[in-house]
């Protein structure tokens, strides 16, 4: 290659506010334009340079700059040979990829229809890295079916309200599950899977797959991005996108209100699984928007986002829900106010109930359970929890158990009575027990051997809450209370020594501090505002 040549090359203006055209589908693009055929002429002899002697290169670009008169025309010989190498190079790899994307198209073994099915059992951040590998996966992975299962969940707040929108727009009318906010820790197996739940002094876990005790650590040290308009593609084009939604989870959304919680709900007709942790959203609100916007509804979880201060369920409320969700066969509602009463309704109400869960709740004694279990209902039970329950009486649970015996809750396969800080006695709920004793658990056992019944309690001045850390969501089957969940029909009892007992007595219980047991007469109409 002469000189001429490459000082012609290097005299071409290359302006970097021009917009490159863009050719997506072609590799090259013909003219008969004579000035760019004759760019295309001069850029080809230019290539055909062999860089066998880079000396020489250098003798040329030296040359042409020495030819200049000037320093500045020296200086911007210089410039235009750095601006048209960085094009060349840029031009180059973006032929690149085009080639090595039609490649793909090419040597991919699926027609699209199938790439877009294998994309539909992706989740969600999986179906993004392929859309980003190839204009062919990109095309592929734009179809509304690659989103009709979106989790946009995270451990660290990266989510925001945009991301959320594109997807459920991608999605459209195929949307059928959506899962948003914050997990602080990873998901563990839960009950209502193949996989039997396990539970642990250090780290009560819930049916979820993550600690209260870690979620309540994360609150007011992280901001999610996500606001309570997060939720609003579902109701925008006429509520198209909501329309068909199956599953709504939602966790630790903290600009999440009862407002905007309700119209998102009143756009979801077909839901049947709703999981809500960590939203400041009122209990009684959100069975309301329930009961009345999702009929075929079969599975409610809700934990508080403040243990035990939420005390807004009335009993108008239980009984919309028992009439307008008759589907429910799975509840769960964890640390709020519940008395006996208002729980026996739901109970009793929803026939069609096989998991029940009410751990960490304030108020409940268990006499909500006394004569279920029958014809009166509560008969298709498989599942009771009432883990940390604060109120959960000694004598209630004794009463239960020999229900079971006497031929009630046939179906019970699992029950739940564990408390870390003991049940209440009979007179007084601040005096704990820490041993109690079931007469007739051992029976019990021998006539009912597929029924798991946990028990643990500390020992008396023993126990002391700990933060909860990642190990701990690895269970230790090692250690006796988990071992003995491989053999069915086997009672826990375990006691802790360890560290010294710590109640909060004034959590969450201030109404009862003059009283024995709290009253089950219906609570004021005022709530707390959240």
């Amino acid at each position: 290659m002469d000189s001429a040549l490459l000082h012609h090359a290097v005299g071409v203006s290359l302006n970097p506010k021009l917009k490159r055209p863009c050719y997506p589908n072609r590799i090259s693009t013909p003219t008969s334009d004579p000035k760019s055929n004759q760019f295309d002429a001069l850029l080809e002899s230019f290539l055909d340079f062999h860089y066998s002697s880079e000396i020489a290169l250098d003798l040329v670009i030296d040359r042409i700059i020495d030819s200049r008169p000037h320093d500045s025309d020296k200086n911007d010989v210089i410039d235009r040979a750095l601006r048209l190498g960085s094009a060349l190079t840029e031009a180059a790899k973006r032929s690149a990829r085009r080639r090595a994307s039609m490649h793909n198209a090419v040597a991919w073994p699926l027609p699209s229809d199938l790439t877009i099915k294998v994309f539909s059992l992706l989740d969600t951040q999986r179906v993004c890295h392929a859309a980003a590998t190839c204009s062919f996966f990109n095309k592929c992975a734009a179809d509304p079916l690659c989103y009709s299962d979106i989790n946009l969940t995270t451990i660290v707040p990266r989510v925001n309200n945009i991301v959320v929108s594109t997807m459920i727009q991608r999605a459209g009318k195929v949307l059928r599950s959506l899962k948003l906010g914050i997990i602080p820790s990873p998901p563990v197996a839960s009950l209502c899977s193949s996989q039997a739940l396990m539970y642990s002094m250090r780290n009560s876990s819930d049916t979820s797959g993550f600690s209260w005790n870690d979620k309540k650590s994360r609150q007011g040290k992280e901001t999610s991005v996500l606001t309570r308009s997060c939720l609003a593609p579902l109701i925008g084009d006429g509520g198209t996108a909501g329309a068909l939604l199956k599953r709504l989870h939602l966790y630790n959304i903290e600009r999440m209100d009862n407002t905007a919680f309700g119209a998102a709900i009143s756009a979801c007709p077909s839901l049947l699984d709703l999981e809500i942790v960590g939203l400041h959203v009122e209990l009684r609100q959100t069975l309301e928007s329930v009961s009345r916007s999702c009929p075929l509804i079969e599975r409610l979880f809700f934990e508080s986002s403040k243990t035990g201060r939420d005390d807004s369920l009335k009993l108008p409320t239980c009984n919309d829900l028992v009439n307008n969700c008759p589907y429910l066969s799975s509840l769960a509602i964890r640390g709020f106010k519940l008395h006996d009463p208002k729980v026996r309704v739901l109970v009793k109400g929803l026939r069609n109930l096989k998991f029940v869960d009410f751990s960490t709740s304030y108020a409940i004694t268990g006499e909500f359970l006394r004569n279920l279990g029958g014809s009166v209902g509560g008969s298709l039970l498989e599942v009771l929890i009432l883990r940390d329950c604060m109120h959960l009486r000694e004598a209630e649970v004794s009463r239960l158990l020999s229900a079971i015996l006497a031929g009630r809750f046939k179906l019970l396969k699992h029950l739940d009575v564990s408390n870390r800080e003991g049940l209440a006695s009979d007179d007084d709920w601040y005096q704990r027990c820490y041993t109690p004793s079931f007469m007739s658990l051992r029976e019990l056992l021998e006539e009912r051997p597929n029924l798991r019944v946990l028990a643990d309690f500390p020992a008396e001045g023993s126990f002391v809450e700990e933060p909860v850390t990642s190990s701990d969501v690895n269970v230790d089957t090692n250690s006796p209370s988990v071992a003995s969940s491989h053999t069915s029909g086997e009672y826990v009892f375990t006691s802790s020594s360890e560290n010294s007992y710590n109640s909060d007595q004034n959590s969450g219980n201030e109404d009862y501090q003059n009283a024995g047991f709290p009253v089950n007469e219906e609570s004021s109409d005022e709530v707390d505002d959240l």
